[in-house]
């Protein structure tokens, strides 16, 4: 089985180069993968499937091209959560739950449920995954979601600015109760930003995605196991 595995793309409007690495990643991965996953934060907001800008447009098209040639999966992050089936309908992707599991001892999640310290996200985590505040935000206008978006955006950045960096990383905890799970030999997680691969003496592997600001952090797996690469733009791959 031949798969890749990205997350924390931050996709916006702003960024073209982004954009382009990520078409680029799709164009050359979905010939190649038998599998990609998408392990949250493919855009920086989503304010609902029914979004009519030319930037959700072009995602829906670029998505849609690719999943015609390979199996996408998509798994909500806390920056696209409101990613539902419409827009799976409309691409061929397929939506999936945070820590699912596949064959082979592999547990996937966007990564965020393991940052048990940051107690003032985990509370806001469940406020807005509520089936409540997403009623109530999807009822109101395009244009009104945009300034409420752009407002969680902004007071999330300031609240991440004055927190140290080790609540914001994965606790030692969450990560031993993984271990203790016989039926998890790997975990592969964004969120954190802080890409690398770390081999327990016991075996277990945590692998952990890079964000897409200057390269595009891609985990591979197949026959031989997995391996953390960046996708680069023209330059394509380095270690």
């Amino acid at each position: 089985m031949k798969r890749a595995f990205i997350s924390d793309l931050h996709l916006d409007r702003t960024d073209e180069d982004r954009f382009l690495r990520f078409q680029e990643f799709l164009d050359v991965e979905s010939d190649r993968m038998e599998e990609i996953y998408i392990l949250g934060d493919l855009v920086e907001s989503w304010i609902g499937d029914d979004d009519d800008s030319e930037f959700a447009k072009r995602l829906k098209e670029t998505i849609g091209g690719a999943s015609q040639k390979t199996a996408l999966f998509i798994m909500h992050g806390n920056r696209d959560f409101l990613i539902g089936s419409s827009f799976c309908s409309e691409t061929g992707a397929t939506l999936i739950p945070d820590s699912t599991q596949l064959t082979g001892g592999l547990l996937l999640s966007h990564g965020d449920c393991y940052c048990t310290d940051d107690h003032d996200y985990q509370e806001m985590k469940i406020l807005l995954r509520s089936e409540k505040w997403q009623k109530e935000f999807l009822n109101q206008s395009l244009e009104t979601r945009r300034g409420i978006g752009r407002k969680i955006r902004t007071e999330s950045e300031a609240s991440t600015a004055t927190k140290a960096e080790s609540i914001m990383d994965v606790s030692t905890s969450a990560i031993e109760e993984i271990k203790c799970r016989e039926d998890v030999t790997v975990v592969i997680h964004g969120h954190t930003h802080r890409p690398g691969i770390e081999s327990h003496d016991d075996g277990f592997i945590r692998i952990t995605l890079g964000p897409w600001e200057h390269c595009g952090w891609v985990c591979y797996q197949d026959e031989s196991g997995f391996q953390l690469k960046c996708f680069n733009l023209r330059d394509r791959y380095e270690t």
